[in-house]
């Protein structure tokens, strides 16, 4: 361990330590949070010996960002989670001003993570096209907690000249003996792009070929993910720079999947964005030991503070992750849902069966709740839930949507999602944190709240339906 390592342990130690004498009524009972101050993309998601672990771009020195670390998190079940500390520290040559993301490979009894390691040159640098190193680096592990030295796997120096500096957040997966890689980038010209490696060794990386659309479809393609669900393959990734519309869009960046066609390449027509809440960007993939495909995301949005924020800075930290939610392809759309283990958490259950078309019911924010109503019989096209009066789901004329009243937004406003039906609804809140499932997961809108009272009147009108609601208990956490 060098001896800047030891100083950002020590430091980190530190700030931690003191974080774990303030508390906070924001502080998340089902998603996962940074210890103290920032969090944004999940990284390395896998399952490794037994464990599932969950690596996440950390800055642990300032709430609203700043030098990135990757926190690291692990769990027998994905309900009981322990915080196993910082697992990369910015300390090499190759990373110093960032650990930036990346993904897990577990092969041949080991786990082998690749990251984008950021460095940004002192001078008068624009930082796209001149003055920025990101490589791709690797580090091993047999425990899953202790890591190898770090090595550059492809050098910066080695990305095509028709390339920007802006390359990054590595996706790396093995099919029939190869290891392959898919890279994010950012073409001369601002028109993103991803990158596609393969290698014998996991040493030796070549390019065999770029992926892009004909027109511009933003022009940086962040978070790449490439995988197969039920046959289909599917390529994940981030867009920045899309026109923001209506009903689609709507973020400053969006996060979306393609279906890829049988030759490899993919239209902007098929293009379907994974949430369409305020609070979702950079997802990542995974199977598990049971064969399940899993997302996690970040529920959080670059650059958004102009228009809207997070009451929880004031406690010291910000931003967290979704749920875990598992991935299934039906009829051309991929269906998200939360993990079947998040059931575990529920408590006192009270039946809902309503034939008037209105029911109200008194809830507690402290810990959560879980709202699960099937069989919906919309009456006049309309269906609403009222969150206290502070926020608002409704379906009306085949587009549901999300609105804010008051502070409970921290400046959010209005989302939209167009969909033809709306049969089932599923509301999992948390204290500061809602994810809302139609159609058993088809459409999805994340979204971070914050209540201003310990209990809330939730409302329901606009049809029939049958359903459950469940009081939520804290997930576990240990260190």
């Amino acid at each position: 361990m060098s001896t800047l390592t030891k100083v950002l342990e020590r430091n980190v130690a530190e700030v931690e330590k003191r974080a774990d004498l303030i508390e906070g009524r924001y502080r998340l009972g089902h998603h996962l949070m940074p210890p103290v101050g920032w969090l944004n993309d999940p990284n390395g998601l896998c399952w490794f010996k037994g464990k599932y672990h969950v690596f996440f771009q950390y800055a642990p020195f300032e709430v609203k960002g700043g030098l990135k670390f990757w926190g690291h998190y692990t769990s027998e079940n994905l309900v009981n989670w322990k915080y196993e500390g910082v697992a990369l520290y910015p300390d090499s040559p190759y990373d110093c001003h960032g650990v930036y993301s990346g993904s897990a490979l577990v092969d041949e009894d080991k786990l082998h993570l690749f990251y984008t390691g950021n460095v940004k040159i002192d001078g008068d640098y624009d930082y796209i096209n001149t003055g920025r190193e990101t490589s791709t680096l690797h580090v091993v592990s047999e425990d899953g907690i202790h890591f190898s030295n770090k090595e550059v796997a492809v050098s910066f120096e080695q990305y095509p000249e028709e390339y920007t500096c802006h390359i990054r957040d590595p996706k790396v997966w093995k099919n029939n003996g190869t290891y392959r890689m898919v890279l994010g980038g950012r073409l001369k010209g601002d028109h993103g792009s991803v990158l596609f490696y393969e290698s014998e060794d996991m040493e030796n990386w070549q390019l065999t070929g770029t992926l892009t659309t004909p027109e511009a479809f933003g022009y940086m393609w962040e978070c790449p993910d490439y995988f197969e669900l039920d046959g289909q393959k599917i390529l994940s990734v981030s867009p920045q720079g899309l026109r923001r519309e209506e009903y689609r869009f709507q973020n400053i960046y969006q996060s979306g999947y393609f279906p890829m066609k049988e030759d490899g390449s993919v239209d902007v027509q098929d293009f379907r964005e994974w949430d369409m809440g305020f609070d979702f960007y950079a997802p990542q993939t995974f199977t598990d030991g049971k064969g399940r495909r899993i997302l996690i995301g970040w529920m959080g949005m670059p650059d958004a503070d102009e228009e809207y924020t997070n009451r929880t800075i004031k406690e010291g930290w910000q931003h967290c992750l979704t749920v875990p939610r598992e991935l299934k392809y039906k009829d051309g759309k991929i269906l998200q849902y939360p993990v079947e283990e998040m059931n575990v958490l529920r408590r006192d259950r009270t039946s809902l069966k309503d034939e008037k078309g209105v029911m109200e019911l008194c809830m507690g924010t402290d810990e959560g709740f879980d709202l699960v109503l099937d069989e919906i019989e919309l009456k006049d096209g309309r269906f609403q839930v009222k969150l206290g009066g502070m926020m608002i789901f409704q379906y009306l004329e085949k587009t549901a949507q999300i609105e804010f009243h008051g502070a409970a937004g921290a400046g959010r406003t209005v989302r939209k999602a167009k969909t033809d039906s709306l049969t089932s609804l599923r509301i999992l809140a948390d204290t500061s944190a809602v994810e809302i499932y139609l159609n058993d997961g088809e459409t999805v809108f994340s979204t971070r709240y914050y209540p201003d009272q310990e209990k809330i009147r939730l409302k329901i009108s606009g049809g029939k339906f049958k359903g459950n609601i469940w009081n939520l208990k804290r997930m576990l956490f240990t260190k």
